[in-house]
């Protein structure tokens, strides 16, 4: 796996440099031919065949990928900073030649590694071999007769389904991550009392990843006694089995099943239409498998609660005792840290058991609970955890591992993780897809195969954040060491990690305090020539400089004590730089130059400046707060496009002129603000502010803020129309009529979410007709203070799932109809007049009387406001995009999450515990 994030990081920096328009260094055309075509040889290698056991060989390949890519950004923040000064701080320059002597050296190891897999794959050819691991009976994964800790609501949805009344086949599919207890709780249907006396003939078949046809046959005809020989064929298997299950009721069980081709290879032998109402229920981890099959009854297992997690643990170690008093709070706290995982309650229960029931053996217990359950039963939650990992295809592999470094028990900002993955350089490209895309494709593969779970949604239904279980971490974090992928340095274990100054990757975990590592553990660190990422705490050492930095990242969100801004600025070979500290302008406004490969700036700067981004081909993401002005692009023959730029928050006076608009043809979200008290003395706002935005056809989120002391009419005046590619639209002070509001903004196709904050809307009647707002799904009206009659039907707002309204002090009511609407899910009133609140509260009694009991009606008025923290005006919203504290969004409704920016963002590769 290692080896494949190499050779796949490589390739992306030979790629930034091609696409470069102006690269800071050359290469031989001949070497990069040589170095591509190896690296796409061996990547390719590694995808087809993922589960080699040659670590000798993946060593090899990671130490050439490597020095190739060592070699090169060297020599390029060499030059870079040999560009600026006579003398180079940083060390010996390394010449061309050396450069390009170091590469033919690389290249030729890679040819000889390409002629040693050339034949392997020639073995592996000619001998085409596969082994299968079908075996038969119910196997259990720990030994207990523990139903009840199953939903009971489950269980007997799984039995009326088992024994309901469709006479043709039906497929019954238990899915979960791995040790959540799919094999037990299908064990424990399949011997269920019911289910033995309805069915006349039962099989259970343990497919596993690797598989034959004929031998799950042969499993289900001893299963079922049908009477087999060796010299009979798949074929002559298959029909024995079909002929004894003809005319019968039936019930097979498939546990483990990792493929629909499985299940296609062995279907022709199960009678489908036999009218005999005969089931198959399989076991998988696969949600996506799950739904891909036809006739297909899912139920997704569920993490135990706290309640059921103490029970099993209960019964596993005391069987029918009741727990000794002075253990019961503490046991209470051991389940509860297993997480809802029946295989940790499993294995920690079987250690209990054994053990001396004394208080401080508990405590010890509770205090070293992962590390426990690895060592008392490591083999089996390896084996059972680790095969999701082992089974991924290789693509998946480095990403995966990637969400080991996570503190524990830490919610993961998906946005964020896309945008670090990206940096990383460990994604495959695809073609037409951009690596946004790509990454979320990987996501969503990762929760089908639940190894990650959603823990908090965005407004639209996508996936904000996700976290792991702490098994699943203990596995990322064991196999990332052995692969060599990132290092794990405790502070009273520094010394275990001899190789630090090897590490590509390094951060200081929050839990700890710098305080806690010995000083030459921390000298080691400085002292790491080949780091790629750093992540820091409130108290990280000082002048960290490592010269070829990719990924700056703060672990704590607020750091105004850290100064060192020429070890930042002079790591030129940045991709990823989030400073959440005050920058002083002077130095904010030259850094840029340094920085030919950056993509992703998050920066704080108390004053405007001038950010001239029109350098940087690569950029994709900016935010720089407060505001930052950006000058028109400059003339030359070097007009770069920035082809990869999605974001641009807090631009403040944008010029939207028709040659910024061909630069950056692919930007996704705007933010800007028009203020004329941020001009200069001799400034004016420009003519065309707003011309040319409706020529932004990628454009999907819109934030636009006008500062009351401007010109508003001739600012919107310039605003000829918005973009029709739109999804989200947040506007504040365009003094719009509502008229326009239905007419220019209603008529938007792809607008999904609409807020009118402060004075974005003058007048005090809204009539809305049918034909628009057709996709709106969010609308939230705030500080509208004119606004007192609404006028609409629930016609008019079709697919309308959340209405917030906030300080609507003149506004009479709340229209009727808009109860009515199918899809809408909240209502959510703050600071409202008292016949809005009241209007309200009616809405909610007619649809309690229709029957619509899932209509969440929440009501803040003037007299709860004492016991509300004061908030900012607009500050309090239904959840906006990604990373939306850049854009003032917060939740009003647990239902509904807020994707701020992580005030701990996550640990990254050498992590220091």
């Amino acid at each position: 796996m290692a080896a494949y994030a190499a050779v796949l990081s490589l390739f992306h920096t030979l790629n930034h440099i091609n696409i470069h328009p102006c690269p800071p260094i050359s290469l031989h055309q001949s070497q990069v031919d040589s170095l591509t075509q190896n690296i796409t040889f061996l990547q390719d290698y590694l995808e087809r065949y993922p589960n080699q056991e040659d670590d000798d060989l993946e060593t090899r390949i990671t130490a050439a990928a490597y020095a190739a890519e060592d070699l090169i950004e060297t020599h390029i923040v060499d030059q870079i900073h040999h560009a600026r000064s006579t003398s180079n701080h940083w060390g010996e320059h390394i010449s061309s030649a050396d450069l390009y002597g170091g590469l033919e050296r690389v290249i030729q190891d890679m040819d000889l590694i390409r002629n040693e897999v050339m034949e392997i794959i020639q073995d592996k050819i000619m001998t085409n071999s596969s082994l299968s691991t079908a075996s038969g009976g119910p196997a259990s994964t720990w030994k207990s007769s523990s139903a009840p800790v199953f939903d009971d609501a489950m269980i007997n949805q799984v039995l009326d389904n088992l024994t309901g009344q469709q006479c043709s086949l039906q497929i019954i599919s238990i899915v979960g991550m791995g040790g959540i207890g799919k094999t037990t709780f299908a064990r424990n249907i399949y011997v269920n009392p019911l289910i033995v006396q309805y069915f006349d003939v039962m099989a259970w078949v343990t497919i596993s990843h690797e598989y034959s046809r004929r031998n799950i046959l042969k499993v289900l005809c001893q299963e079922v006694k049908v009477s087999i020989n060796g010299s009979m064929s798949e074929d002559e298997i298959g029909l024995s089995l079909y002929k004894h299950l003809c005319g019968r009721r039936y019930l097979i069980v498939m546990d483990d099943i990792w493929s629909v081709e499985a299940w296609d290879k062995v279907k022709p032998f199960f009678p489908i239409n036999n009218g005999h109402r005969s089931r198959i229920m399989i076991t998988t981890r696969l949600s996506n498998l799950a739904i891909d099959l036809s006739d297909c009854h899912v139920f997704q297992m569920q993490f135990l609660d706290d309640n059921k997690c103490w029970d099993l643990l209960c019964e596993i170690v005391f069987d029918i005792l009741d727990c000794p008093i002075e253990l019961e709070n503490i046991g209470k706290e051991i389940a509860r840290k297993c997480r809802g995982l029946p295989l940790s309650i499993a294995v920690i229960g079987g250690l209990l058991k054994k053990s001396n029931m004394t208080r401080a053996y508990w405590i010890y217990t509770l205090e070293n609970l992962n590390s426990i359950i690895n060592l008392e039963n490591g083999e089996n939650v390896l084996r059972i955890l680790g095969t999701s990992y082992k089974e991924l295809p290789m693509h998946l592999k480095p990403c995966f591992l990637y969400l080991g470094v996570f503190p524990e028990n830490r919610e993961i900002q998906l946005s964020r993780l896309v945008k670090f993955w990206v940096a990383e350089g460990i994604l495959k490209p695809i073609t037409d897809k951009s690596l946004e895309e790509i990454a979320k494709e990987y996501l969503k593969e990762l929760i089908e195969r639940n190894l990650i779970l959603i823990s908090e949604f965005r407004w639209d239904g996508e996936a904000s954040y996700c976290k792991m279980h702490d098994l699943l971490r203990d596995v990322c974090l064991r196999e990332a060491q052995k692969q060599k992928f990132f290092g794990v340095l405790r502070p009273q274990e520094y010394h275990l990690l001899q190789d630090i100054n090897m590490e590509r990757r390094i951060c200081f975990n929050p839990e700890n305090a710098i305080n806690k590592y010995p000083p030459e553990s921390l000298y080691a660190v400085e002292s790491a020539p080949l780091t790629r990422s750093y992540f820091y705490t409130r108290q990280s050492p000082p002048s960290l400089r490592f010269r070829l930095l990719r990924v700056h990242s703060p672990v704590d969100k607020y750091n105004p004590s850290f100064t060192d801004y020429d070890a930042i600025f002079e790591q030129a070979n940045l991709r990823y730089l989030s400073l959440p500290y005050a920058i002083e302008p002077l130095r904010f406004h030259s850094f840029y130059s340094l920085f030919w490969n950056l993509q992703t700036l998050k920066a704080y700067c108390p004053y405007n400046v001038k950010f001239e981004i029109w350098g940087m081909p690569l950029l994709r993401h900016v935010t720089v707060g407060r505001m930052f002005l950006l000058p028109d692009p400059p003339n030359g023959e070097h007009n770069l496009v920035l082809e990869n730029l999605q974001k641009l928050s807090n631009i403040m006076n944008f010029k939207c002129s028709e040659e910024v608009v061909k630069r950056i043809p692919n930007l996704k979200k705007l933010q800007v603000e028009y203020d004329i008290s941020e001009l200069d003395d001799d400034e004016v706002l420009p003519n065309i502010c707003l011309n040319n935005l409706d020529r932004f056809q990628k454009l999907e989120s819109l934030i636009l803020d006008i500062s009351d002391n401007c010109d508003v009419e001739k600012i919107m005046r310039s605003l000829v129309s918005f973009p029709h590619s739109l999804k989200k639209l947040i506007l504040h002070g365009t003094q719009l009529n509502w008229e326009e509001v239905t007419m220019r903004i209603g008529s938007l196709p792809l607008l999904q979410y609409l807020r009118l904050n402060g004075h974005a809307c003058l007048g005090d009647r809204w009539e809305t007709i049918e034909g628009h707002f057709c996709g709106l799904r969010v609308l939230q009206i705030m500080f509208c203070e004119e606004l007192k009659y609404w006028e609409t039907d629930s016609s008019h707002f079709p697919r309308l799932e959340i209405l917030h309204l906030d300080s609507l002090k003149n506004l009479e009511e709340i229209p009727s109809s808009i109860g009515d609407i199918p899809t809408l899910k909240s209502i959510w009133l703050r600071y409202c007049s008292k016949s809005v609140d009241v209007s309200a509260e009616r809405i909610r009694e007619e649809q309690k009387e229709n029957g619509n009991e899932d209509l969440d009606i929440e009501v803040i008025s003037d007299s709860d406001a004492e016991d509300e923290d004061d908030s900012e005006e607009g500050d309090q919203v239904v959840s906006g995009d990604e990373e939306g504290s850049e854009e003032g969004d917060q939740v009003v409704s647990d239902s509904y999450v807020e994707d701020e920016e992580d005030p701990n963002p996550t640990s990254r590769f050498l992590v220091f515990f």
